[in-house]
């Protein structure tokens, strides 16, 4: 019988899939990833926007821009260097609203709460929330260029598991590392309503896609002995003693 978690999975990643590639069929214009670039790398013209549009040039706005929109801008790096496939495929315009609409769009609602009077008059915040959001912002940066670096040169070489490196304590490293980043604006938002959608997000598009990559994975020579020795999520302190697998 299948896993009941893992049947939520599929099921919460096939509508999820149908409704931002497929949705209302029809052409199928363009790439996901030229999507996913646009508001990305678009995050920190955004971003100045606010500012210039608000005369907002605090401590607490300049910070986001440079965090926010660094971010965007490794992406594109990211993007012309080491490719995800899974964003290569073509979408429907149906498709491309709602992938917007509902995930990418509302992640510039931080900087709205951030940057304009919205929530009316507020305090700076303190500076050790500043120097933690950076903090976190760098573990975070660091994190997902690294593991999606050294997923894309291993795989380019050998197919299967991944064991070594980043991989050799934790099996979504990646997906931490997008984590970190974005709590990293809610944070700096204090305000709830970002967190509300990054529960969204990570609930019901994170944690399918890991639990479905697992699965997948779970296929390969030496799965059980990898998943005995890292953590899901985060890393196990303790030393790992992988052997390398090869297919």
């Amino acid at each position: 019988m299948l896993d009941p978690a893992l049947a939520w999975a599929r099921s919460l990643q096939r509508l999820t899939t149908h409704l931002s590639q497929d949705a209302f069929g029809g052409p199928r214009p363009w790439q996901f990833s030229t999507l996913i670039n646009v508001q990305k790398g678009g995050t920190f013209l955004f971003v100045l926007g606010l500012m210039a549009a608000c005369r907002n040039w605090s401590l607490v706005a300049w910070t986001y821009l440079a965090l926010h929109g660094s971010y965007g801008l490794c992406w594109l790096i990211k993007h012309a260097s080491f490719p995800d496939a899974r964003w290569a495929v073509r979408i429907t315009w149906g498709g491309g609203i709602l992938a917007f609409a509902t995930v990418l769009g509302p992640y510039w609602l931080a900087p709205v709460l951030v940057v304009t009077p919205v929530l009316g008059p507020r305090p700076e915040p303190t500076a050790w929330l500043i120097g933690a959001a950076v903090a976190v912002h760098t573990l975070g940066l660091a994190l997902m260029m690294s593991a999606d670096a050294q997923k894309h040169a291993t795989l380019s070489l050998r197919p299967g598991l991944i064991t070594t490196g980043l991989y050799a304590r934790m099996r979504h490293p990646n997906y931490l590392g997008e984590m970190l980043l974005y709590a990293t604006y809610a944070l700096l938002a204090r305000h709830w309503a970002p967190w509300l959608l990054l529960a969204f997000v990570w609930g019901g598009l994170f944690l399918p896609n890991m639990l479905v990559m697992e699965e997948r994975l779970s296929r390969h020579p030496g799965w059980r002995d990898y998943k005995a020795r890292t953590g899901f999520l985060f890393p196990r302190l303790r030393s790992p003693r992988l052997r390398h697998t090869h297919l």
